[in-house]
């Protein structure tokens, strides 16, 4: 018999969800750790049948001026073409959103965006979402190739940084460190001036920061030359993939050359715990040279990165009056911020 439970253990859940090769850390239980941390609602939800795990996902609740919902990024994890379970976890997710009073649940599912994947939204009721939630196109490697053949298939503008960072002497170093999470906000406060975007609170990423501590999912990846810091980087191990959450530099790292060294520890370390992937996160298309993250994307695919599409954020309806706020604000606001 199949049922719905409350998911309290944090093993059975990291064991159910790290086993599937499509999943990440937001998925993650301490993912939702950190959301519990800031003070928000926090649902995690497993399908049994009898004593087995065969579905689960989790989702915070966001309370905003224009309407309180449920988002669910990365999830749920089941297998999609088991169509009873996936109507199950759907039609608990309604309830769960209606029980916590949301006008709205906001999906981005864990499904590469393909025309069945679509369809398979359309048929469980949900709408394209207006934003996006959490990434949607994403630059991704392979950790089953060596490193030489990674090297290989990454641009030549790619090796001749790594080339030059070797020739400069900087140390890389990886930990768990408090001192190098406060450093971390501190250069990310000075990256986010120089770069013109609303830098983290120290708060919200030393909390990300201690919740993946807790379950040793985090490293933070320093690029230093004689004692001064370049570059850090905030990665997250989970299950099968390695995820480049941030990285900031300081405007002598972008002289020296030094992130392509911390991916490339980054990587090793990834291997070490048999992650199959590196997940390098956002990009944009390529002839969107006018898009504030267009410099970012074209550094991500030197690496010779494969481009990995998700479905796209879609919201199942809870409160269609009241929803329409919500469509009209996010319209408008993807305007204004080109994304």
């Amino acid at each position: 018999m199949r049922q719905i439970i409350d998911g309290v253990k944090r093993a059975e859940w990291d064991k159910f969800v790290a086993s599937h090769e499509e999943a990440n850390f937001l998925q993650s239980w301490d993912f939702y750790e950190f959301h519990l941390s800031r003070g928000k609602k926090v649902v995690r939800r497993l399908l049994m049948d009898e004593k087995k795990i065969i579905g689960a996902y989790a989702g915070v609740v966001e309370t905003a001026k224009r309407g309180r919902y449920m988002a669910i990024a990365g999830g749920p994890i089941v297998d999609w073409k088991d169509k009873e379970a996936v109507k199950m976890i759907f039609a608990d997710i309604r309830e769960q959103g209606s029980k916590s009073g949301c006008v709205f649940v906001r999906v981005r599912p864990q499904l590469e965006l393909s025309d069945n994947s679509l369809k398979l939204m359309s048929e469980l009721g949900l709408k394209k979402a207006p934003m996006y939630l959490s990434v949607e196109f994403a630059g991704v490697l392979d950790l089953r190739k060596s490193e030489e053949e990674i090297l290989a298939g990454a641009s030549q503008g790619f090796r001749r940084k790594l080339r030059k960072a070797a020739k400069n002497e900087i140390e890389i170093t990886a930990d768990t460190d408090d001192a190098s999470i406060k450093e971390f906000c501190r250069l990310e406060k000075l990256h986010a001036e120089r770069q013109k975007y609303v830098a983290f609170s120290s708060s919200f990423l030393t909390k990300q920061f201690e919740a993946f501590r807790e379950g040793g999912e985090i490293m933070i990846y320093t690029a230093r030359k004689d004692g001064e810091v370049l570059a850090q980087n905030f990665m997250i191990f989970y299950g099968p993939e390695a995820s480049y959450h941030y990285g900031v530099s300081s405007e002598l790292g972008t002289k020296y050359s030094a992130a392509p060294l911390l991916h490339m520890a980054a990587m090793e370390e990834a291997r070490k715990r048999g992650c199959i992937r590196y997940n390098l996160w956002g990009i944009v298309e390529p002839d969107e040279t006018s898009h504030r993250f267009y410099g970012v994307s074209e550094f991500k695919r030197s690496f010779g990165c494969a481009e990995l599409r998700y479905t796209p954020a879609h919201d199942m309806i809870l409160k269609p009056l009241a929803y329409q706020k919500t469509k009209l604000v996010e319209s408008a606001r993807k305007r204004i911020r080109h994304v």
